[in-house]
């Protein structure tokens, strides 16, 4: 690995690199702004769209849905990645944007499930199939043209600015959900006000593609194309010779997977938790997520100059290792302060499901219905999940289902299915029916309340702990563009980073809510989700600690 012979300087920043920086983070902010409205509206989109499931699949359906658009990320990561290696950054930079937005422009017209049925759904999945393969060419551009822009001994700095877009995205569109919400009120806004965020991208698109358009190649990119060393098949310099392979390996598994789960932990499994286990009310949740988030953005900066001076991987490993040791402890204690009733209820009236473990059904499944459930097992299950009960399942008799809360036992009971198998019979549904209010019933007399109360919630350290697990995420995040960027040459840089990156923070970490909360629905343990990302990052902060080396000094001039 070469290393630069070139001393950092303390030179301010030249117009042109402002120029640079300001150009692609702000295009990258629009671009975020339009992939994060989905996931900030993921209650009520799936309940305009997949309107045939129950509450709790229509939840885990739209989750899904979004996460669509992270699979489809590493597809657009090679797309445009070999384009951008290949034709340059620059008119890349053009055409995902221009996806990116008209994507989202079109959810903001698109018919509900109550007007045009399942097709409303399938055409929002394609819609969010798009988006990803938009933002799978985004990130690697971005970074890459910065970089190849910064002077060594500041590329940790510039590109830090980079890293900040993601969360000034996801904060921007907080912000304009936030407003139209408080301006229409909760009704109208469920009911079509929350399409003005996704018709306001249109102009949000209109200004990216202007800045788009300023900005000139970049001077890496231009002195290896003067000199004839393009890459005519980047796709297969990368992943086809194992010297790049293996390094794209250890991107992705010592380095971005882990920084993927912490990201989406600190910015999206925190508002979902906020939301629809404890929950708060969706407006104050919002308000509480985007100040913290003011709070810790500033610190993408930090960590990533910080970076220049004591390496990268330093950083990135504290990170990880800080989350796996607190994620628990910390949404303990967010559950103590955003919803005190119920933490109190939790410790003083535990719920348990005494049941046969071999009569339940998988409760995380993205389609299924409240009819695909008939055991006493399967019916007591999905009723606590709809409550977003804490509980623990003990063994029991077969074809048993005894829910004790606290001193009251209710019994679930089994249901059969009418002739066409789309319902329950009358017998059973009335049965069902006295069972959900039995407990309902037995939750609200032992203290479980039916949402968290805004009078009761502490709004000081719900922000407080939602800024330390936003501090993780630019603790691992800050860093990552210039490692990446560094860890490969200039001819196949582009499509090289951009895989791993996407893999990691578009499957490990996109993933996450879905996985998490259907860990948490079949488990009945709120918590329980978390292990996903404390796993992935403990895999990583191994992986990286013993086989990533550090990248601060490399001249990436010197690897065309």
């Amino acid at each position: 690995m070469a290393t630069a012979s070139a001393v950092t300087t303390n030179t301010p920043m030249t117009a042109e690199e402002k120029k640079v920086i300001f150009a692609s983070s702000l295009g990258t902010v629009f671009e975020w702004y339009d992939f994060y409205l989905y996931g900030s509206l993921a209650a009520i989109i799936g309940k305009q769209f997949f309107t045939g499931l129950d509450p709790t699949a229509q939840f885990i359906a739209s989750l899904m849905a979004f996460a669509a658009g992270f699979i489809v990320r590493p597809f657009g990561a090679l797309v445009f990645g070999r384009l951008g290696d290949m034709i340059g950054r620059k008119y890349t930079f053009l055409v995902t944007i221009l996806i990116m937005g008209l994507s989202t422009f079109i959810v903001g017209v698109l018919p509900t499930y109550d007007t045009i049925g399942p097709a409303a759904a399938v055409i929002l999945v394609g819609l969010r199939l798009l988006q990803g393969l938009a933002l799978g060419g985004e990130y690697g551009g971005a970074a890459t043209y910065v970089a190849e822009h910064a002077p060594h001994g500041k590329r940790g700095a510039y590109t830090s600015w980079i890293q900040t877009t993601a969360t000034l995205g996801l904060f921007l569109s907080l912000i304009v959900i936030l407003g139209t919400r408080t301006a229409l009120g909760e009704t109208t806004f469920a009911a079509w006000g929350w399409r003005i965020p996704f018709l306001v991208s249109i102009l949000l698109l209109a200004i990216s593609v202007w800045i788009r358009l300023s900005m000139n190649e970049s001077p890496a990119f231009q002195k290896m194309k003067s000199e004839g060393k393009t890459s005519k098949a980047p796709l297969s310099e990368s992943f086809g010779q194992w010297k790049n392979l293996k390094v794209v390996l250890l991107a992705l598994f010592g380095l971005v997977a882990g920084q993927g789960v912490v990201w989406y932990t600190g910015q999206f499994y925190s508002l979902f938790f906020l939301q629809s286990v404890l929950k708060v009310d969706p407006a104050a949740a919002n308000i509480m997520v985007a100040v913290a988030l003011l709070i810790g953005t500033p610190f993408f900066v930090v960590f990533g100059t910080l970076s220049d001076k004591i390496g990268r991987k330093p950083i990135i490993m504290a990170g990880l290792l800080l989350a796996c040791l607190t994620y628990f402890p910390l949404f303990k204690a967010l559950t103590s302060a955003a919803n005190p009733d119920l933490a109190r209820a939790q410790a003083t009236a535990q719920i348990t499901l005494e049941t046969d473990p071999a009569q339940c059904s998988f409760q995380g499944s993205p389609v299924a219905r409240d009819v695909d459930f008939t055991t006493p097992c399967d019916i007591a299950k999905r009723a606590l999940a709809q409550a977003a009960a804490n509980y623990e399942t003990v063994n029991g008799a077969a074809g048993t289902g005894i829910v004790k809360v606290g001193d009251k036992v209710i019994t679930a009971p089994t249901a059969t299915l009418t002739a066409g198998g789309h319902k329950f019979d009358e017998d059973s549904a009335k049965k069902i029916a006295a069972f959900k209010k039995d407990l309902a019933d037995a939750m609200k007399a032992a203290g479980y309340p039916p949402k968290a109360d805004p009078a009761k919630v502490n709004t000081p350290l719900v922000i407080a702990i939602l800024a330390v697990l936003v501090l993780y995420v630019t603790m691992v995040y800050g860093p990552i563009a210039a490692m990446l960027v560094e860890l490969f040459p200039t001819r196949i840089r582009y499509t090289s980073m951009s895989l791993p990156y996407h893999i990691g923070n578009g499957w490990f970490g996109g993933l996450l809510p879905s996985i998490s909360f259907a860990m948490v629905a079949q488990n009945g343990n709120i918590y329980h989700g978390l292990w996903y990302p404390i796993g992935i990052a403990a895999i990583t902060l191994v992986i990286g600690l013993l086989f990533v080396r550090e990248t601060k000094d490399v001249d990436i001039y010197a690897r065309d």
